[in-house]
């Protein structure tokens, strides 16, 4: 399967700096991110973070994220930066579709 570039942002539950893998939790869902290639971000546990990157899913449906850029956002209002999302979008979906028709 192909990598599918993802920008993802939760809080840390959990961080490794033996195998520089973290896992990130949003709700009830949790996700895997490799930050080998994060060498200047210090993680902590119960932090926000903002990471891009590639989501790459094995053939048992397991996900990881490998990380290309991260950075501690805690502070941000989690409701606003959500609805800020859904209204991007919205608003890509709607310009695709006037330009397909």
């Amino acid at each position: 399967m192909e990598p599918h570039l993802e920008l993802l942002e939760s809080r840390l539950v959990e961080y490794s700096v033996e195998t520089a893998m973290a896992v990130i939790v949003d709700g009830n869902v949790n996700l895997k991110i490799d930050t080998q290639h994060l060498r200047e971000l210090s993680f902590r546990i119960g932090s926000i973070y903002q990471f891009i990157g590639e989501l790459l899913v094995q053939s048992d449906n397991e996900a990881t994220l490998q990380a290309r850029v991260g950075r501690n956002v805690d502070g941000i209002d989690l409701n606003l930066y959500h609805q800020s999302l859904q209204l991007l979008r919205q608003f890509q979906a709607d310009h695709f579709n006037k330009r397909t028709n």
